[in-house]
């Protein structure tokens, strides 16, 4: 890729986000707010389910010290699907009116499951070996897969207000075809993510494992 075509996609991005930044910023707010909540889950967990927790990590933690080779086009192909679904039901969601508050409770909802790992994996290891476990599990795809996510969400929700303010059904149909070559845009990303996490970041925590 030529230096012109990087300066024109990098335009792009900058001005799609620029000119729905409102949007952006209520989507990535509801996605910090899952997060918040799942760390909040976390610090008022009992001691008998945060014993099953550490029970969890521990037995995960084993079974990749253990295992010699990671199994990695059947881990990635099932990653692949969960993360296929997640686009295809943020997109479905996003194209209906009555669909834009289910978009944004999954969007809350997969923060707070980030927020609950990131919480739980501090409180069994600690902050040294937990934030350092974080960075080589979780770091790489979440900086593709969280922003991939958001704007799904947010490509949802402007297609959502044009519908609410625009009834001419000609203007509706282009705004679903935006909608849905973008959230395809962003499929691609996911599943670039998917790739990252388990072809990369399985890898370099099992290499790294044995200091956990």
């Amino acid at each position: 890729m030529n230096k012109n075509k990087r300066l024109n996609i990098k335009n792009t991005v900058y001005e799609h986000v620029v000119n729905n930044s409102k949007e952006y910023i209520l989507v990535t707010l509801i996605f910090l707010i899952g997060i918040f909540l799942g760390v909040m889950f976390i610090n008022n967990t009992q001691e008998a389910q945060m014993s099953e927790i550490t029970s969890y990590m521990n037995n995960f933690i084993d079974k990749l010290k253990n295992i010699e080779e990671l199994e990695n086009i059947k881990i990635l192909k099932s990653s692949l699907i969960e993360n296929i679904i997640l686009a295809i039901t943020l997109w479905f969601f996003g194209t209906t009116v009555i669909g834009i508050p289910i978009v944004f409770g999954i969007i809350l909802y997969r923060g707070f499951c980030l927020g609950y790992t990131i919480a739980s994996i501090i409180a069994i290891m600690g902050i040294g070996k937990g934030i350092g476990f974080i960075f080589m599990a979780l770091l790489l795809q979440n900086i593709i897969f969280i922003p991939a996510i958001v704007a799904i969400g947010v490509s949802g929700f402007k297609l959502y207000k044009s519908i609410v303010k625009d009834r001419n059904r000609d203007n509706i149909k282009i705004e679903v075809v935006r909608h849905t070559i973008f959230s395809a845009i962003m499929l691609l990303i996911l599943c670039i993510a998917s790739a990252i996490e388990i072809l990369i970041s399985t890898n370099i925590l099992k290499n790294f494992i044995k200091y956990f």
